[in-house]
């Protein structure tokens, strides 16, 4: 069955932190608020909750899936990135950015597109979200909350818990969030082509 937590977003309850990480921890699935949207989340080795998120989103093995990071420490064991794209993350992170790198083997097979090894890595500006992944104590997996055949995603708790509540395994409310996902930058030429835009300012990545 599956749990409902009220967590405030400023100053998360910790026993409750420790709740959801152990609901992680177990192999289950949870809705998170971020710094844009909500997002589905588990843990990177649990395969079972990985095929649970793509069934909810309807989603194809072309799909790239995201990294969620407390901070900028752990890059290197899941990507390749050079000193260039190192200092264009660390400048424009926390925030609300996806970055698509090229992946290292550490990353699991089941989250990369099967022709690129390819994954996205994003370290959210978010008190409540960087709290779970400190408790954690490694990246979230994690895709945008956006149901099959809808276009915007979702930013309430309460119509969360209504529409997919039984999908899943907690539905954290930390308040509403933006409507506005991410924007995305694929960096894996070294030089920013923003795919996707979304929240935070893009000047960053635009060259020339």
């Amino acid at each position: 069955m599956s749990q409902y937590f009220e967590i405030h977003p400023e100053n998360p309850q910790n026993r409750l932190i420790k709740q959801a990480v152990d609901i992680l921890r177990s192999g289950g699935v949870i809705a998170y608020p971020t710094d844009s949207a909500y997002a589905l989340g588990c843990c990177l080795a649990e395969k079972k909750a990985v095929e649970r998120i793509k069934a909810i989103r309807q989603l194809d093995d072309k799909h790239n899936f995201t990294l969620v990071c407390a901070d900028l420490s752990e890059l290197s064991t899941y990507a390749k990135v050079d000193n260039t794209v190192f200092r264009m993350l660390k400048n424009t992170t926390p925030g609300p950015y996806t970055f698509i790198l090229n992946a290292t083997s550490e990353v699991p097979r089941l989250l990369l597109h099967p022709k690129r090894r390819a994954i996205g890595l994003r370290v959210p500006d978010h008190v409540l979200t960087r709290a779970l992944l400190e408790e954690l104590g490694a990246p979230l997996m994690s895709v945008t909350l956006i149901l099959p055949n809808e276009e915007l995603p979702m930013h309430e708790a309460d119509d969360i818990r209504e529409r997919i509540g039984k999908l899943v395994d907690l539905v954290i409310d930390g308040g509403a969030c933006s409507i506005d996902p991410t924007t995305v930058v694929d960096l894996r030429t070294g030089l920013p082509e923003i795919t996707r835009e979304g929240r935070g300012d893009t000047s960053p990545f635009r060259v020339g």
